[in-house]
């Protein structure tokens, strides 16, 4: 274990003039204690190590001690560092793998492409997974219709403020933004500016931006605060808001898998809940004899029960496109709101007199 934060220390040593040793301590897991007797280590070793204390002070090797691997163009040695999100890494437990590979690519790059690459990585983020949802097929990725994205990637490589007309959902005339950008996001094939307004992170997708222009004023970010930070604060209030109308329902069983597909966002939990062979009064009385849903005994075993969560009560809705194959079971409130639009689609589509 030793050898490996040796070797890691080295590295990242390498990639940068000076680093303080909080901030090796940090990355590689251990004190700054240890981070001084691996120093010591390294020393013994021949290796050209320094520490220098005070405010300003840090761990660096001798000016000269590089390691340069000729060939790569600076366009190249940027795509290295162009990655998706780690949340895959993670997954297969290869996380900190990805980190000391990159580490040893930085080191391998000719020392003039490493500023432009390590900006890169700051800069650019790719996450495959579609929001609140896993990943899907592949698709061809959508283009911003309006706006250039080297405009924006102009504006976020330079450091500079952007002046926006965008349209948010739902509206049909577009709002003008000078906004602090972050950087770019491309998520399930959407490209997303991540930006601060007004002092807090906002998303803007590429493809509902009117036009961009790149303005002569420095980008203004909030201290320590870098494009994967600002992303996460941004998907987390996507993804986790806050609870609605929460629904039960009986799903068939033969349907789940499909069901639970299309709607597994507004799922509560991914594992049904197994129906039971005898309902509760109070649940006999809300559902009356009617329809094929009437039934109990064997008939039961062919549903489950399952929970939802919609944000608003109009969004059960889209319960609809599975006809019989679901009943909404509580609160009446739901109910009432799906024999509403079932009503007025059988009128609409009734037959002329």
């Amino acid at each position: 274990m030793k050898s490996d934060r040796l070797l890691s220390l080295l590295l990242l040593l390498q990639t940068r003039a000076k680093v303080p040793a909080a901030e090796l301590a940090q990355r590689l897991e251990v004190s700054a204690r240890t981070i001084y007797r691996d120093v010591d280590s390294l020393s013994a070793a021949g290796v050209p190590v320094y520490a220098e204390r005070g405010r300003h002070g840090g761990i660096a090797l001798l000016p000269g001690f590089r390691t340069d691997v000729t060939g790569l163009t600076s366009d190249e040695s940027r795509a290295l560092f162009v990655l998706a999100s780690q949340s895959a890494h993670s997954a297969l437990g290869l996380e900190k793998a990805l980190s000391s590979a990159l580490r040893k690519v930085m080191v391998a790059l000719p020392a003039p492409h490493r500023p432009a690459a390590e900006l890169t990585s700051r800069r650019i983020l790719v996450d495959p997974d579609r929001w609140m949802s896993g990943p899907r097929p592949d698709r061809p990725a959508r283009r911003a219709t309006a706006v250039d994205l080297d405009v924006l990637h102009t504006a976020v490589f330079a450091d500079r403020r952007l002046r926006l007309r965008y349209r948010h959902s739902g509206e049909t005339e577009p709002r003008t933004y000078t906004v602090d950008p972050y950087g770019l996001v491309a998520k399930a094939g959407t490209w997303y500016l991540v930006a601060d307004l007004r002092g807090r992170p906002q998303l803007f997708r590429a493809d509902r931006m009117r036009s961009a222009t790149v303005t002569d004023a420095p980008v203004r970010r909030r201290e320590g605060v870098e494009l994967a930070d600002a992303w996460e604060v941004l998907r987390r209030e996507v993804e986790h808001r806050p609870e609605g109308v929460r629904v039960r329902a009986r799903v068939r069983r033969s349907r789940f898998d499909l069901f639970a597909r299309i709607v597994g966002p507004t799922l509560i939990s991914p594992e049904p809940e197994a129906e039971p062979e005898a309902r509760p009064e109070a649940e006999l009385q809300l559902r009356p004899q009617q329809g094929p849903f009437a039934e109990s005994g064997p008939e039961a075993a062919e549903w489950v029960t399952v929970e939802l969560s919609f944000p608003v009560l109009t969004a059960v809705r889209q319960l609809l496109q599975f006809g019989t194959d679901i009943e909404v079971l509580t609160p009446p409130e739901a109910r009432t709101e799906l024999t509403r639009i079932a009503t007025q689609i059988t009128t609409l589509y009734a037959p002329a007199p």
